[in-house]
């Protein structure tokens, strides 16, 4: 069965832009697009979708509708995921949409709609209750709070960190295996370094994972601050 999607954002091109890159997916079903918050939540209470594939920013306020939407979401229709879209590299609005818990939550950049084959696997991801954030995110703050005075994060190895932005895409350590060409025991060995070095030893599953990583890099981010 498709995963059925709802877009919602006020800019007609990019509605139709969004439709036309999911269209022909055969795991995808677009149900419905809409331009602002009231017909968003208004549509999810009348046939609530899988994912809602939102822009942070919409009418009323032109704000952090997108936001705002997931954290209402989570209490009203805890089932129903979100992605969240936006054109700003800014991680406080990544870190805001997982302060409610990161399951069935991700944030990707606009640049990257472009990818068909990486917005189908966020949607599926987080269809199935994972967590996506944009790569480009996880490394500003691993470079900001690298920086930071005695941050765990600078004893990090070159490939911890490059394993670590691979655990904040909410990617199984076997798909980690894959895009840095290591063997899985090899992945396996890192992510027990990195949440060692991090004091994240117990968080094994991946949407845990990837909310006790930004948790933390927030937290050093405030820090440094």
């Amino acid at each position: 069965m498709p995963i059925r999607v709802l877009i919602v954002d006020d800019n007609l091109v990019v509605r139709e832009g969004l439709e036309q890159v999911l269209a022909g997916q055969p795991n995808v079903e677009v149900v419905g697009s809409y331009t602002d918050l009231p017909s968003l939540l208004e549509a999810v209470e009348a046939d609530p979708p899988d994912v809602v594939l939102t822009d942070i920013r919409m009418p009323p306020t032109s704000t952090d509708e997108g936001i705002r939407a997931a954290t209402i979401l989570r209490e009203t229709h805890p089932s129903v995921g979100v992605v969240v879209l936006s054109q700003f590299a800014e991680p406080s609005y990544a870190l805001a949409l997982l302060e409610s818990g990161s399951e069935g939550r991700g944030y990707l950049l606009k640049e990257r709609v472009h990818d068909r084959a990486q917005l189908t696997t966020a949607l599926e991801t987080v269809a199935g209750g994972g967590s996506v954030v944009d790569p480009k995110i996880v490394d500003m703050l691993v470079a900001e709070n690298t920086r930071a005075e005695r941050s765990p994060l600078a004893e990090l190895t070159q490939r911890e960190r490059e394993v670590l932005a691979q655990i904040a895409q909410g990617k199984s350590n076997s798909a980690i295996a894959d895009s840095l060409v290591l063997t899985k025991r090899a992945v396996e060995k890192h992510i027990n370094s990195i949440f060692s070095k991090l004091n994240l030893s117990d968080a094994e599953q991946a949407s845990k994972r990837v909310k006790a990583t930004l948790a933390f890099l927030s937290e050093e981010r405030v820090i440094g601050d």
